[in-house]
């Protein structure tokens, strides 16, 4: 399994429209099939901060998550909506190791 986790600072005037965009795409990227988990998550101190917690099947299920229109759709309009580029690192799940 591959878990990808996003941060994103968000713009502090835009986060309720930063996460309304999050969650259609989240909901939606639950229903393709190498997709096991996609978690919305916001710092309790921050709320401008903003993790995406992504967990994958494979490698490939991550790349063809990546040319969903659902992404596209988020990405384009996420866009203007971060005060800096959004970071990700990817970890190999030790625990549990089966969907």
């Amino acid at each position: 399994m591959l878990v990808v986790h996003v941060h994103v600072r968000v713009r502090p005037d835009l986060v309720a429209d930063f996460l309304a965009a999050s969650l259609v795409n989240a909901k939606a990227s639950l229903a393709e099939p190498g997709v096991l988990r996609f978690d919305v998550i916001q710092d309790q101190a921050d709320p401008a901060h903003v993790v995406l917690n992504e967990v994958y099947r494979d490698d490939d299920a991550n790349a063809a998550h990546k040319l969903t229109p659902h992404y596209a759709a988020w990405r384009d309009a996420v866009a203007e909506m971060m005060a800096a580029p959004r970071e990700s690192t990817r970890f190999t799940a030790v625990f549990p190791d089966t969907p």
